[in-house]
């Protein structure tokens, strides 16, 4: 080749890596200003609300009105700062650490390797929504699916985020991390044991592996990862500490003493309102709180069913691992979820 030639050749791969490198930074940038955009959003409306809520509330002359005011902007604020440090983690985890380390890490004995992947979620947090891709993922390298399925579980229940975040929405009440952590790791763990004892082939659809894969840069993947469960999680928080501020507020007292005086007919409807509600797992514990008119073992399950069965997590799972799956999966997980956290909180609550 004429050395002009060899000259061009070396100056399009000089430029083509400056742009791919110019690329990732521009890509950076403007994931990191979206995430501060939208953070800036949330935080404003929050505080607009909760300072313009109030006052409106005095006008119309109904206290209930600021009340609900009250209670949604404390749910928000408190739990704002853990949904971005949850945002932060899930997303360094996601992309430093390739999911070829679970196959290398995990023992080959399916009863052995569950408790490790469901151990694995207390180092290695991630949120509900990125949990379903990382378990498919996971499938496709050749973790064993009972494995699979318990870190899914584990990794959005026992990470190290929603523990404190747990421990600053119940002041004084370790028990109640310690509850927290024993009931979600344990159904987990049971849930793949009983996916390996019982589950069949047929009964989950393995997803397909992309036909390419991606080619960004680790900080735009990084990036745009914290956007993405930034602001998802965001949208579910708000709908979460709203529908917790119109539980408190609008539901009668009458009523409500129907549910709280039968410990059973609470933990019930708890475990329901979680799966209804779909808060993110490091802001659940402020929501829990703020039902202060249920018992803990009733706060207790919402906090342990809701980062395991919610809407959003069966539409995830339907859509990756199929709907027959997701059915029966869902179902029993909620059992299970349930009966944990009598367990365990009969045990230690």
């Amino acid at each position: 080749m004429p050395n002009g030639e060899a000259s061009d050749v070396s100056d399009q791969k000089y430029a083509g890596g400056r742009g791919g490198l110019a690329d990732a930074v521009r890509l950076t940038v403007r994931a990191g200003v979206n995430v501060l955009l939208g953070g800036f959003a949330l935080l404003t409306i929050v505080t607009v609300a909760g300072v313009l809520g109030p006052m409106l509330a005095l006008d119309l002359y109904t206290p209930p009105v600021a009340a609900w005011w009250t209670v949604f902007t404390a749910v928000v604020v408190q739990g704002v700062p853990f949904l971005l440090l949850g945002a932060l983690v899930s997303a360094a985890v996601g992309t430093l650490v390739p999911e070829r380390v679970f196959a290398r890490l995990l023992p080959l004995n399916p009863a052995l390797s569950v408790p490790v992947a469901g151990a694995a979620g207390v180092v290695l947090p991630g949120c509900e929504c990125a949990s379903v891709p990382v378990a498919g993922s996971l499938m496709r390298r050749g973790v064993a699916p009972a494995a699979a399925l318990a870190f899914l579980l584990s990794a959005p229940a026992v990470n190290p985020v929603v523990l404190v975040a747990t421990s600053l929405a119940f002041p004084g009440e370790p028990m109640m991390v310690m509850a927290r952590f024993t009931a979600s790791l344990a159904t987990a763990v049971a849930m793949g044991w009983l996916w390996a004892r019982f589950g069949r082939a047929e009964w989950l659809r393995l997803p397909a592996r992309p036909d390419a894969e991606a080619t960004g840069s680790r900080a735009g993947a990084f990036a745009s990862g914290v956007q993405h469960d930034f602001l998802h999680a965001g949208g579910f928080l708000v709908v979460g500490a709203a529908a917790a501020a119109t539980f408190n507020i609008a539901v009668p007292r009458s009523l409500l003493d129907l549910f709280t005086a039968s410990a059973w007919v609470s933990v019930l409807l708890l475990a329901l309102l979680a799966v209804v509600l779909c808060v993110c797992s490091e802001a659940d514990a402020f929501v829990a709180a703020s039902l202060s008119q249920f018992g803990p073992v009733a706060q207790l399950a919402f906090m342990v069913v809701g980062p395991m069965v919610d809407l959003k997590l069966f539409a995830l799972q339907a859509g990756t691992f199929g709907r027959g799956f997701a059915l029966r999966f869902s179902s029993v997980t909620w059992v299970a979820a349930v009966t944990g956290s009598v367990l365990v909180g009969w045990w230690l609550l």
